[in-house]
This record gives C-alpha cells, sequence and structure tokens, in this order.
C-alpha cells in the first residue's frame, strides 16, 4: 500500500510533469490559418489518393479470386 508520502510524491510529479509540458509547448512554431488550410487539403487529397488505390486493388483481388 502506498504511503501518504509516496502519494504527495507523485502529485508534485504530476505538477511538475504539467509545467514541463506547457512550457515545451510555449515553444512550439504553430502554424497560421493558411498553412493550416493547406496542409489539411494535402492531407486529405493524400488520404483520398490512397483510398482509391487500396480501393482498386480490392477490385483487381476480387476478380481475380472469382476466377479461381
Amino acid at each position: 500500500m502506498a504511503t501518504p508520502s509516496a502519494k504527495a510524491n507523485t502529485g508534485g510529479k504530476v505538477k511538475k510533469y504539467l509545467r514541463e509540458v506547457r512550457a515545451e509547448m510555449r515553444k512550439v512554431t504553430w502554424p497560421n490559418r493558411k498553412q493550416l488550410i493547406t496542409y489539411t487539403g494535402v492531407v486529405i487529397f493524400a488520404t483520398a489518393i490512397v483510398a482509391l488505390f487500396i480501393a482498386v486493388v480490392d477490385v483487381i483481388i476480387v476478380a481475380l479470386s472469382r476466377l479461381v
């Protein structure tokens, strides 16, 4: 069973961790709105291309499996 001092120590560790996370997040260079929209469009486009490729491969595999 954890002792009261161990529980208090854990609480201190959590607070220290959250302070460090906050400090690191302030160092991050966040994209502006235009960059965010551009990057989102690129991700959506790339996802659509990959989905289309997988769909075509799936149709080909199904057609080949019906021949067997």
